[in-house]
């Protein structure tokens, strides 16, 4: 059992819903279940028609409004990944956030673990951790995947190994992805990954699961798939999603280079120079270490679109509507 200290942080529960009456009930009652007390609730509607607001409410009103607060932005329809980074910069001030998913099951000991983790750490520190895949009646126990060496960056530009509804941040971490910005077709974990790991914090992955990830056809991103269903998924959909992200998500690191580590900030310079520049300063990319994919076969579909793709310069144009899911279904 992880050591818990006596000056534990209060932790903010950042919770973005949107049409989720059928299964949100189940998580609310596992915040309640945790048994790590120090926590509240900051949500915020995403453009609900049924009867999602009307719960979180009732559930504002029965736990108190000062431990269920919404949003002053709940509302507007943004997608996901800009909804929850809306609350983030709302949450500024926060001694640790924590997104949740409205569709997911906690396990009690979730906070505990995510708070005596990033406790331990010193300096900005995000937490990850595994998840059990379920079925839409919580049924299943099949462990998803998990990272006992954890890659930093540059490899967090290739790939995200932060799943967003076991995410929690301490104050330092949250408040560096909220001061860096919010890259137009980004999703929020993946972002903040990027950006811890390329300032220099701590990326901390518990192999211990902390949630029941629930499978349903309403997922925004779905289950991870075996590694050949992933490449073959990669392959139908081609290079444009990845690379066009990979940039952007570069180029929006350079915008702020004072947060940058020293390490970081000379990686990303050469990175920038491949992503704009032809075959040669591609290659030279491609040396940084650690610029690399989690396996093989991945790596050598990464490998060959990075030297290939010409998709770079038209980074700014808007993404498809489907591409929001395929980006991260895509790590």
């Amino acid at each position: 059992m992880i050591a818990q200290r006596e000056s534990s942080p209060r932790i903010i529960i950042l919770l973005s819903t949107f049409n989720g009456e059928r299964f949100l009930c189940e998580q609310l009652e596992s915040f309640l279940a945790q048994d790590y007390p120090h926590w509240a609730i900051h949500w915020r509607d995403d453009g609900s028609s049924d009867a999602t607001v009307a719960m979180m409410r009732g559930f504002a009103a029965r736990i108190g409004p000062r431990r269920c607060v919404e949003s002053c932005s709940s509302g507007p329809h943004l997608g996901a990944a800009m909804s929850f980074l809306t609350l983030l910069a709302e949450n500024e001030g926060a001694q640790a956030v924590a997104f949740a998913d409205q569709d997911d099951v906690w396990l009690p000991t979730k906070l505990r673990r995510a708070a005596a983790h990033i406790a331990a750490a010193g300096g900005p520190a995000l937490y990850c951790a595994r998840q059990i895949l379920v079925d839409e009646a919580l049924r299943g126990d099949d462990l998803l995947v998990a990272h006992v060496a954890v890659p930093g960056f540059p490899a967090s530009l290739t790939q995200n190994i932060a799943n967003g509804n076991t995410l929690v941040m301490n104050g330092a971490a949250a408040r560096l992805v909220a001061a860096m910005g919010r890259p137009t077709g980004t999703v929020h974990d993946w972002w903040s990954y990027i950006v811890v790991s390329a300032c220099g914090g701590r990326v901390l992955f518990d192999l211990e699961p902390c949630i029941l990830y629930r499978l349903h056809k309403n997922n925004l991103i779905g289950a991870a798939r075996p590694l050949v269903g992933r490449a073959l998924a990669a392959l139908s959909r081609g290079p444009e999603i990845f690379m066009t992200m990979m940039c952007r998500h570069a180029r929006a690191l350079a915008a702020q280079p004072d947060h940058l580590s020293q390490q970081a900030s000379q990686d990303l310079h050469v990175i920038l120079a491949g992503l704009e520049g032809g075959f040669a300063a591609r290659l030279a990319a491609l040396r940084c270490s650690g610029f690399a994919r989690r396996t093989g076969l991945e790596n050598i579909l990464f490998r060959y679109w990075f030297l290939t793709d010409s998709s770079v310069p038209h980074a700014q144009a808007a993404l498809p509507a489907w591409a929001a899911p395929d980006i991260q279904a895509a790590e």
